[in-house]
């Protein structure tokens, strides 16, 4: 009999296409009818089986998340074995691969289009961007050395802050922001030496962050390779209260009481009013989603560490993996669904602790 294995490429392809014309449970069930005449599988006896236990029960809507969560979850877009079986979650890498290596070393999704010419996943609209690692554009940063970088997001989509990878090398090094500009950075592979002022050295490791108030006189180096992610903004000054130079590690920081929500949250800096903006750390097991339909005057600029699954953006819904990154205007609906058999983990800016007439 035929593997599902081999059907679940088109299965998932086809679906997704059915999902953009607004006809996914139609041919979710198609599929499903496919699947009993065809795969030597056992296969659930209705579309919400196909979701995970915290997932039942939503409507089955073509333009619904359950919509899109049942089927990339009915098309195997999680990986693993034949039939429609969930895992234990679990937050290991597997094969014993580094921590965020999905991050550094991407792959297309679905695979199975990685050789179509001119495909990718970005999207551009006026209030989001979904931009995806195969459509990534590497060139020299200004006044660093040896040193390739890649601009996320920037002003230029209309967000108030600029994100950007840094791909540094042995001997490669930082430049300054400019002036009046604060910065994060977070290590995703390998290892910087930051030295700030004239003296205090740091070593910051995979998972480690340090934030930078506005001009403060820094460098950063590295003897191998290394991508770190970089936030930076200009600084919303308000009178006596200045922000601290911060260097610590994800798993230093508390997680934090989340009312209403299942995700696990952490945040990298202080929510005292001398910071403009935080980073969050969002972490969920397979199945959970965010409780609340999030619409808010604050921008984001996530990027997608570990995982997968299905974000909500306006009205797209969107099948994102490790190695995306979103931004996400003021007032834009958003929400998110994690699938798959390991943990999401996403690491999100938000301005913060500022008047929005300011």
């Amino acid at each position: 009999m035929t593997s599902i294995h081999h059907l679940r490429p088109l299965f998932l392809f086809v679906l997704l296409a059915s999902l953009r014309c607004g006809n996914g449970a139609k041919t979710l069930t198609r599929i499903h009818r496919a699947l009993r005449r065809h795969c030597s599988v056992r296969t659930p006896q209705s579309q919400s089986s196909l979701l995970p236990h915290s997932l039942r029960g939503l409507s089955l809507d073509p333009v619904s998340g359950a919509a899109a969560a049942a089927a990339a979850a009915a098309a195997g877009y999680g990986g693993g074995a034949e039939g429609f079986c969930s895992a234990e979650p679990s937050s290991e890498c597997s094969g014993g691969q580094p921590l965020y290596w999905k991050v550094t070393h991407p792959t297309l999704a679905p695979t199975h289009l990685q050789d179509l010419p001119g495909f990718t996943r970005s999207v551009l609209k006026r209030d989001h961007a979904l931009i995806t690692p195969e459509s990534h554009v590497f060139g020299p940063l200004p006044d660093w050395i040896n040193t390739l970088g890649a601009y996320l997001i920037s002003p230029a989509i209309g967000a108030h802050f600029t994100m950007y990878l840094a791909n540094m090398q042995d001997g490669s090094k930082s430049a300054l922001p400019p002036k009046d500009v604060e910065r994060l950075v977070f290590v995703l592979q390998g290892s910087i030496s930051l030295t700030v002022g004239t003296g205090t050295t740091h070593s910051l490791l995979v998972d480690s962050y340090a934030y930078l108030p506005a001009n403060t006189k820094h460098s950063m180096i590295s003897d191998e390779p290394t991508t770190v992610v970089i936030f930076e903004r200009r600084y919303s000054a308000i009178e006596d209260s200045h922000p601290d130079l911060i260097v610590g590690s994800t798993d230093k920081q508390p997680l934090l009481e989340t009312l209403g929500e299942v995700f696990q949250l952490r945040k990298l800096l202080p929510t005292s009013l001398s910071y403009d903006f935080n980073i969050h750390i969002m972490d969920f097991q397979p199945g959970e989603y965010l409780n609340v339909k999030e619409v808010h005057y604050n921008q984001h600029g996530l990027l997608l560490l570990e995982g997968q699954g299905i974000y909500r953006l306006g009205e797209s819904w969107y099948p994102v993996q490790a190695g995306d990154t979103i931004w996400m205007a003021p007032f834009v609906p958003q929400w998110y669904a994690a699938l798959g058999k390991t943990r999401t983990r996403y690491l999100l800016y938000k301005d913060v602790n500022r008047n929005p007439l300011i």
